[in-house]
């Protein structure tokens, strides 16, 4: 069933979204372009997300695209492509919209889309084992994703360049040296840290997460003067809000806070 193509489960304020297609690697069709556009937009305005978990079943996150289906397209591929990418993107566009964190728990290889995915994130915990690559230019096609987008403000425009245009392979560590992981585990620890932190993240004031993620994706575009406005409206409507009180409370009570 179509439904089956990603899962989507939430628990005490954990969404878990897992791509769900082991066999061909997770690889990126318009079936699972569409079930994953679906599940992600259908998280949007729920009050009992307060941070999102994208994992994958089997031992791939996600290899890319699917060649043999874009083979099989022959001539007429223009289409069927661009309507594939679309949905992939308005997937992307509604978890990046979110007030909750997104985390990506990646094991085996983020390839093409797959690494997409991953830099769209806003956070990233991979297996020492783990593998990225791009992989788009390999294959003869152009990137995806967003990360023409994501990729340049995570590790560079010179190192985002060099990556997509040789597809270097790169290991775990070395993804997070370059920034574009956030923390490398044991490959039989992913599921207990990625738990450990999505628990922390929950437990904490989801709006002040919005907030900052909506400031540090408007940073690039804005002058210093924009973003100084932009910040100082953001904080006194924060400070204002239930959690920016308790927060505030709490903190001056040297109590833990309890955020709604």
């Amino acid at each position: 069933m179509a439904d089956d193509l990603v899962l989507l489960t939430v628990d005490e304020g954990i969404a878990r979204l897992t791509l769900n297609t082991p066999a061909s690697g997770n690889a990126l069709n318009p079936p699972v372009a569409a079930a994953l556009r679906a599940v992600a937009e259908s998280l949007t305005g729920r009050d009992d997300v307060r941070v999102v978990v994208l994992g994958a079943e089997g031992p791939m996150f996600c290899v890319g695209g699917d060649l043999a289906w874009m083979a099989a397209q022959g001539d007429a591929i223009s289409a069927p492509l661009h309507g594939l990418a679309t949905d992939f993107h308005a997937a992307i566009t509604a978890l990046n919209a979110l007030d909750a964190p997104v985390i990506a728990a990646v094991s085996g290889t983020a390839a093409g889309g797959g690494m997409s995915l991953v830099c769209a994130c806003d956070l990233s915990v991979a297996t020492a084992s783990a593998k990225f690559t791009m992989a788009y230019t390999a294959a003869g096609l152009s990137p995806d994703g967003g990360s023409t987008w994501f990729l340049p403000r995570l590790v560079g425009v010179r190192r985002a360049t060099e990556l997509m245009l040789t597809n270097r392979r790169l290991t775990a560590q070395e993804a997070c040296d370059l920034g574009l992981i956030t923390h490398v585990v044991a490959d039989d620890a992913l599921a207990a840290e990625v738990d450990a932190l999505a628990v922390r993240l929950a437990a904490g004031p989801t709006d002040a997460y919005g907030a900052t993620k909506r400031l540090l994706a408007a940073s690039a575009h804005a002058s210093l003067a924009e973003q100084f406005d932009a910040e100082a409206d953001a904080i006194a409507v924060r400070g204002a809000a239930p959690n920016g009180r308790e927060g505030i409370a709490a903190f001056l009570a040297k109590r833990a806070p309890e955020f709604g």
